[in-house]
């Protein structure tokens, strides 16, 4: 960690492949891990980054665990998905 000279501010680099490295005591205070994803947003020349856990992962990995209690695979659901789209063509454009 980087600190200014006149204050404790903590300073990062960015490296050439765009990382940066979130200080330690930043790191364990926030609770983050080493897959932790993060949320950045752009505020005029500031960016925010914030602990998130993405809606989509939270998505799967319910839809993971109920497959696996039904004893589905994800063939079962994309022949299911066909059938589902061949009855509807059928009902809406009689094809």
């Amino acid at each position: 960690m980087i600190l200014h000279k006149d204050t404790s501010v903590p300073r990062v680099k960015v490296r050439s492949r765009g990382q940066v490295t979130i200080p330690a005591a930043l790191r364990k205070e926030l609770h983050l891990g080493a897959e932790t994803t993060l949320t950045i947003v752009k505020v005029g020349d500031v960016l925010v980054l914030t602990p998130r856990k993405l809606v989509g992962d939270r998505v799967a990995q319910k839809a993971a665990r109920t497959m696996k209690q039904a004893g589905l695979r994800l063939k079962d659901l994309l022949e299911d998905l066909e059938q589902q789209r061949d009855r509807y063509n059928l009902e809406h454009y009689g094809e």
